[in-house]
């Protein structure tokens, strides 16, 4: 579905969606003046099109034992196209990797990768760089504060 598409009560709903998924469509409509079921058929259809793409649990890494956050960025040896898509690959394929970004500039990619200690980590390394013969280089910065974590798009610009 094109953003064009997207209407006020469209992009009210994916707010409160956004802060909520849990929140019941009679909640929603009375805070957008819709009825429970047009909101219903409007979260339908915001589905279906991909607008919403999936509603998860958020948790909090350090209360399920995972105590680190490291930012990595990665240069690769060429910059070929089986050679990147090798790599995505294998980004999406790393429980570890929460997020991994192609990105311009002098880096291919920036990951984002939780793990539980140093050790995990090191392992973590040892899987995704060194034993991958693309990977030219990499550099680790170790998270020290959860400043602001979120997923939330801003649906009234940036």
């Amino acid at each position: 579905m094109p953003a064009a598409d997207l209407d006020d009560l469209d992009r009210a709903i994916l707010r409160k969606l956004q802060e909520d998924s849990r929140t019941i469509a009679e909640t929603i409509g009375a805070e957008v003046g819709l009825s429970a079921a047009a909101v219903q058929r409007r979260i339908k259809r915001l589905r279906a099109s991909g607008v919403i793409s999936r509603e998860v649990a958020v948790l909090d890494p350090e209360a399920v034992g995972i105590g680190m956050t490291f930012v990595v960025t990665v240069e690769m040896e060429r910059e070929r196209l089986e050679v990147l898509d090798a790599f995505r690959k294998q980004a999406r394929a790393e429980p570890a990797v929460q997020q991994c970004y192609y990105v311009t500039g002098s880096t291919d990619f920036v990951l984002v990768v939780n793990c539980r200690d140093m050790t995990e980590f090191e392992a973590f390394t040892r899987r995704m760089f060194f034993d991958n013969g693309e990977v030219r280089h990499f550099t680790t910065g170790v998270v020290m504060d959860r400043v602001k974590v979120g997923l939330t798009v801003p649906l009234n610009g940036c």
